[in-house]
């Protein structure tokens, strides 16, 4: 009967451990990304948007800010959404790119 026990809780961890999600970053605003204009959205604009960015960096000497929002299940139940933006010296937006799995209202899937 302890055996039974034994393994019966093992394989309930493993399911639950098989069965597990791993997250990276957080959700953010994804209808603010229409709202960025390049040249005119300045980094303050920015993070009232999105809040402080997931990672910072340099491209080509121009400050950049990550926004992500993954979420990935064993067994489904994915969503990959990223923003990235690129500044100009005067800290205005000067470049974005914002990239998702998710389908948009309307938008039909590829076959």
């Amino acid at each position: 009967m302890r055996k039974c026990r034994m393994y019966q809780g093992a394989v309930l961890s493993l399911c639950l451990a098989l069965s597990a999600c791993v997250s990276v970053g957080r959700r953010f605003d994804t209808e603010a990304v229409k709202g960025i204009v390049v040249g005119k959205t300045t980094q303050s604009d920015i993070e009232k948007s999105f809040g402080e960015p997931f990672r910072t960096g340099i491209d080509s000497g121009d400050a950049t800010w990550t926004y992500v929002d993954y979420h990935f299940g064993l067994f489904g139940g994915r969503r990959a959404v990223d923003l990235l933006v690129k500044f100009s010296a005067d800290g205005k937006v000067k470049s974005y790119a914002f990239n998702t799995d998710q389908l948009e209202a309307g938008q039909a899937a590829k076959p």
